[in-house]
């Protein structure tokens, strides 16, 4: 049975004073544009620094950074940092991770202003970052905070991980740090991701989707457009495979109500530039499509059906199609519902917030799969707006505040 620790209320009453403190975490950290080089960026070393600046003023016990190399980026390597915080007991871990990169701001005529500089609306912090994945980093910050300025130890030992590279596959993220570091994580321990969620935090994800990124190169020849009949137009043949593949929602319609949405989807996304000027016919298009399969459903039944709808597209229009998979993820099997870390956070969000979360699943992919990948139980947690890769991005300073308020409560549970 877990008790609540005679202390929280000390702890949560000192978080409550902490929303300048979490606009001043947010402005320091938004400042640095931690992108990763796939996107046009310098990594996330600065980042990195700033983030063990905070926890060198947060006295935290031992500070670690694993550096995977990455010739792409100017430093060299990417960082990951590890903040650990003793506890009365070193016999198991709980485990908070964040991710350090951002996205690009994307049109930035769509935002109301410079995207890497916060501006703060009433209860809202703006920029890019701020939500994704900055809420989790600063608000397991204000925890460990609060356990340092009210003199309180943790149960169990507290390790913050702020890893980079996660919005593009991980590989030099956590997958990175637990090469590393898998022997000091245990089956008991509790490891709980806060980049993912719903607006009053009753949503435990426990269960992802199968991510699969396809890169779709449709080869024609490049004439004059006056002259169509001397070439082959790519960019006609790619918009038809295009509309061709919305029939995958059709082929694949399985549901299951753990997931939001209870669909697998296949959503063209990214296309890259052609030809220059409008009076060329394109002998090259290149398309983008982000898959996320449902578990139940069958992966190579998708991947079949999705080369025998190249093969009608290279037939009816005298193209060839290549397809490259830049990112693909499996789906790990889920945490159990009943996971000593489900039960921790369904405790704490009652006790902070009154209300009874439950396990559910997402489409989108997080770090979790690593962890599960590995054999251990994750779950993925926090109070969010889901304006992650948006205009206008933001986080609520009262969900930043709530969030650190539950993970305080999880640091003094005796599981």
């Amino acid at each position: 049975m877990m008790i609540l620790h005679p202390d929280f209320d000390r702890l949560q009453k000192r978080i409550e004073t902490y929303g300048d403190t979490a606009i001043e975490y947010q402005t320091r950290l938004t400042a640095i544009p931690a992108i990763g080089p796939e996107n046009g960026g310098e990594g996330e070393v600065k980042k990195a620094a700033e983030i063990r600046t905070i926890l060198q003023e947060l006295k935290a016990d031992k500070i670690e950074e694993i550096q995977c190399t990455d010739n792409r980026v100017a430093d060299g390597y990417r960082p990951n940092l590890l903040g650990y915080f003793n506890g009365k007991n070193s016999s198991r871990k709980i485990w908070i991770i964040s991710h350090m990169d951002v996205v690009p701001e994307g049109d930035r005529n769509l935002w109301d202003q410079d995207p890497f500089t916060v501006r703060v609306d009433g209860d809202k912090i703006i920029g890019r970052g701020v939500e994704d994945d900055q809420q989790g980093i600063v608000s397991s910050l204000l925890a460990a905070k609060a356990l340092r300025e009210e003199q309180v130890l943790p149960n169990y030992d507290v390790v913050l991980v702020m890893v980079a590279d996660e919005e593009t596959g991980s590989k030099y993220g956590l997958s990175c740090v637990l090469k590393r570091k898998l022997e000091e994580f245990g089956e008991q321990d509790l490891i709980i991701i806060p980049d993912a969620g719903n607006a009053d935090g009753t949503m435990i994800e426990v269960a992802e989707k199968t991510i699969l990124w396809l890169k779709f190169t449709i080869t024609g020849k490049q004439c004059h457009a006056s002259q169509p009949e001397l070439g082959i137009n790519a960019h006609r043949a790619g918009a038809h495979l295009i509309v061709k593949l919305n029939r995958l929602y059709e082929q694949f319609p399985e549901h299951d109500e753990l997931f939001d949405p209870p669909i697998s989807t296949f959503e063209p996304t990214k296309k890259e530039a052609n030809v220059d000027n409008v009076n060329t016919i394109p002998g090259t298009d290149i398309f983008y499509l982000d898959c996320r399969i449902l578990p139940n459903v069958y992966f190579n039944k998708v991947i079949s059906e999705i080369k025998r709808q190249i093969e009608e597209t290279e037939t009816e229009f005298g193209v060839k199609i290549s397809v490259d998979l830049p990112h693909s993820e499996p789906s790990n099997p889920a945490t159990p519902h009943d996971a000593p870390v489900v039960k921790a956070l369904q405790i704490a969000v009652k006790a902070v917030h009154g209300r009874k979360a439950k396990p559910m699943g997402i489409g989108g992919g997080t770090v979790a799969a690593c962890v599960r990948g590995k054999g251990f139980n994750a779950a993925v947690w926090c109070t969010n707006k889901e304006t992650a890769h948006q205009p206008n991005e933001h986080s609520l300073i009262p969900n930043i505040i709530g969030d650190a308020k539950v993970f305080a409560h999880v640091f003094l549970q005796d599981f």
